[in-house]
């Protein structure tokens, strides 16, 4: 319990003299592609800012889960986190607006999208005194499983696991007819072991990085979700830094994200094929039952749009981006 705070104390210690300590968390394992990535940005600040500014990262969930970040955020504890939009959304309601079910197609329409919604998004971060320094996709989510999923008779009675407190999630499987079962992510691994769960939702690359796939033989060739990751700090933290320094902050970290991007899109395709060559079945859902889930999305994201829980400037300038031609 000690052990997160004297690591913070000794961090704060070991800084030389007037330099600031920037402490942020995420639950990306150490060794990780995103935390080579992050490592490499604090390393390009620390030399761009000739010392200044010292970002120290606490991996792997020691800090704890996404909530507890955000309260240690606000506590001043840490000074920012790189965290799921499912949590980020009790802070900023649009924060999930790229993981809105059905949303996208492939990699082409989130693209497209960020390019005009990005900005918005850190507008309303602000707001909320969160300064968003970085968007990096995690990748699309599938629905894996022991079984095929085919018809709606295949996927009545499955025992699907949704992330805790995903309400969006929670939300679109119950108007699909489906009761699943929330639980930490760290539960997931054993739940699949003991049969408390069957079928997850998750992308490739993360099956296998949690080392889920053993029970999974089949996926559903239907991208469910788009996964993203935000890097926000505290405001206040932000604004304690020099106009120079956070312009050091924001080039490293943003150039970071991009990064990131192409090397989990990349990741993802491969993780497939890996996951393709050990067995894994891919199967498409019956015509009938992936329009009656995409209209399932659809009606969740029309109930969340008429009690507010996401703005119609945001909604409108995704809509716009989904219904142009690519063309930047």
């Amino acid at each position: 319990m000690f052990r997160p705070l004297l690591m913070c104390l000794l961090f704060v210690l070991s800084l030389p003299a007037g330099a600031q300590a920037i402490k942020i968390a995420t639950l990306a394992p150490d060794g990780s592609a995103w935390m080579r990535e992050l490592r490499t940005a604090a390393d390009e600040v620390g030399k761009g800012t000739d010392g200044r500014v010292q970002v120290k990262f606490y991996p792997g969930g020691v800090m704890g889960n996404d909530a507890v970040v955000l309260r240690k955020m606000r506590l001043g504890q840490l000074q920012g986190g790189v965290l799921t939009a499912s949590e980020l959304s009790m802070v900023y309601p649009d924060a999930p607006a790229y993981s809105l079910p059905f949303l996208f197609d492939d990699w082409d329409d989130v693209q497209r999208v960020r390019r005009a919604v990005d900005p918005l998004l850190a507008k309303g971060f602000e707001e909320k005194g969160l300064r968003m320094l970085g968007v990096s996709g995690v990748g699309f989510a599938y629905l894996m499983g022991d079984r095929p999923l085919r018809s709606r008779a295949d996927v009545n009675g499955i025992k699907l696991w949704v992330p805790q407190n995903d309400v969006i999630a929670i939300r679109t499987f119950e108007a699909a007819g489906i009761s699943p079962i929330p639980l930490p992510i760290g539960d997931v691994f054993t739940s699949l072991q003991t049969g408390m769960v069957d079928t997850v939702a998750n992308t490739p690359s993360g099956a296998i990085a949690l080392q889920w796939h053993g029970k999974l033989s089949h996926m559903v060739d239907l991208p469910l979700t788009f996964v993203v990751g935000y890097l926000v700090l505290d405001e206040k933290a932000w604004k304690r830094l020099s106009p120079a320094d956070q312009q050091v902050f924001a080039k490293a970290f943003g150039e970071a994200a991009v990064r990131m991007d192409a090397t989990v899109q990349r990741d993802n395709l491969a993780a497939l094929e890996a996951l393709k060559k050990q067995g894994l079945s891919v199967t498409a859902l019956a015509p009938e039952e992936a329009a009656r889930w995409r209209a399932a999305g659809d009606q969740v994201i029309a109930d969340m749009e008429a009690k507010g829980e996401l703005s119609a400037g945001v909604m409108s300038a995704v809509r716009k981006a989904l219904a142009a031609d690519g063309t930047p």
